[in-house]
């Protein structure tokens, strides 16, 4: 149910991004939308949103599953260097084909979208002769009997786990950030959104089937991020288990470049805009070293990532990265939409190609304040799913990357131009690629 729920609330969120993407057709997805509507005061909008962006911009989740199911395949016991060390060389590799070989990246994202679609086509269709009786699991039927029994009472742990529910669904906002690469993007917003969140969808909700008709509840619990390797293992038996924790990974690869590719290009946006960065924004807005791919916007992506892989406990890294991304994002989603509402009330007149029903703008809004208030309730095992951490914890660290933006905006454009006396003056710069670049000279205040 909270998967048919996480789809519905997806929709309604891709008809919002719909109108949004529709009327300004350009890369840079919610940033340009917030900087939209958000005008006063300056940049407060774009550092805000490039806070969350670039510090939690990392992409350690398939890193991370990558490195747990190709461990399991070669039979060995992970220990956490090693699933660290396979997670760091995943997300390196992807950094090396997107920054230097962008076409092979591209096709090879294509080659494992096919490839993913081709194995939860195999879960389910499998799922479908195990829930006939004609396998050797004993009862198909174990978690569709009393199927609400031991359910949670807790809003958090509904909450959490919508969040990671959304995260399995968000592509779907994806092609908002890359438009600029998109081939008649207002055509494309309005028919590959639709048929790809539906396809989702679907495939998702029949392998989630499956699953609990070859594993019992208690089994699942146990397995983590490795479910598709328990299922193949309970149907086929455990060289059937090796064999899919390779698929799993590999999939698992193609996620990590797919996120990749367009992480790096909201980066470099929001290094043409001149939000202040270190080393000077002209190295991360650039094309470098091809001139068709931004390999520093992908560094710094790479950064963070790393970061992430080996500062948790890698016991709780996977569900703890998801939740720090997913609330933050709830908070600019909560943003966007209501941003959406202020401009059809003071900018009705704006041509709109695409207009998505009030009523479905208003279900995702609240579901958004719900996502933002209930993780901080207490969860049914009053520890969540990710001890020995707090249950709140990652909530406090996405609302502290939020308010660090709000922080480093005001020190740029407040209270160092006061403390010594100048104002900033932007320029465009041209580089070397063609690529424009916004930077900001400092000029004595007379």
């Amino acid at each position: 149910m909270l998967w048919m729920f996480g789809f519905v609330h997806s929709l309604c969120g891709l008809f919002i991004w719909l109108e949004f993407g529709t009327m300004y057709p350009r890369s840079g997805g919610e940033k340009v939308y917030l900087e939209a509507v958000y005008q006063k005061p300056k940049y407060l909008a774009t550092v805000f949103f490039a806070a969350n962006a670039i510090i939690l911009g990392y992409n350690a989740s398939g890193c991370i599953v990558f490195a747990s199911n190709i461990l399991i395949s070669a039979g060995q016991v992970p220990t956490v260097w090693s699933e660290r060390g396979i997670a760091i060389g995943v997300i390196f590799f992807v950094t090396i084909i997107h920054g230097f070989t962008p076409r092979a990246g591209v096709f090879i994202m294509n080659v494992y979208t096919i490839f993913r679609i081709v194995v939860v086509l195999f879960v389910v269709v499998a799922g479908c002769v195990v829930i006939s009786g004609k396998t050797h699991v004993p009862d198909p039927y174990i978690n569709f009997r009393d199927a609400f029994a031991g359910s949670s009472h807790s809003s958090n742990d509904y909450a959490t786990a919508t969040l990671k529910i959304l995260n399995a669904y968000a592509g779907w906002a994806t092609v908002n950030y890359v438009l600029n690469d998109v081939r008649n993007p207002v055509r494309t917003l309005k028919v590959a959104g639709p048929l790809g969140l539906g396809i989702c969808a679907v495939l998702y909700l029949l392998a989630n089937i499956a699953y609990f008709s070859a594993a019992s509840k208690a089994e699942i619990n146990a397995t983590g991020v490795t479910v598709a390797a328990l299922f193949f293992k309970n149907v086929f038996g455990t060289a059937a288990e090796r064999a899919l924790a390779i698929i799993v990974a590999l999939s698992a690869l193609g996620n990590t470049l797919n996120i990749s590719f367009p992480t790096a290009r909201v980066n470099q946006e929001l290094a043409k805009e001149g939000v202040p960065l270190p080393f000077g924004n002209k190295f991360w807005a650039s094309n470098w070293p091809t001139g068709k791919s931004p390999l520093p916007g992908l560094i710094l992506n790479l950064i963070p990532t790393v970061i992430v892989i080996i500062a948790p406990p890698m016991n709780v890294v996977y569900p703890f990265v998801l939740d720090v991304q997913g609330y933050p994002q709830q908070v600019l989603h909560f943003l966007v939409v209501v941003g959406l509402f202020w401009l059809r009330w003071k900018k009705p007149h704006l041509h709109r190609p695409f207009k998505v029903w009030w009523p479905l703008a208003m279900f995702y809004l609240v579901v958004s304040g719900f996502l933002l208030v209930a993780p901080f309730l207490l969860p049914a095992n009053g520890v969540g799913d990710s001890p020995p951490l707090p249950y709140y914890l990652y909530c406090l660290v996405g609302i502290g990357v939020l308010v660090f933006g709000v922080l480093y905006w005001a020190t740029w454009r407040i209270i160092l131009p006061k403390v010594f006396g100048y104002e900033l003056v932007p320029h465009k710069n041209v580089l070397e690629d063609g690529t424009v670049v916004t930077s900001f000279s400092r000029e004595k205040v007379q």
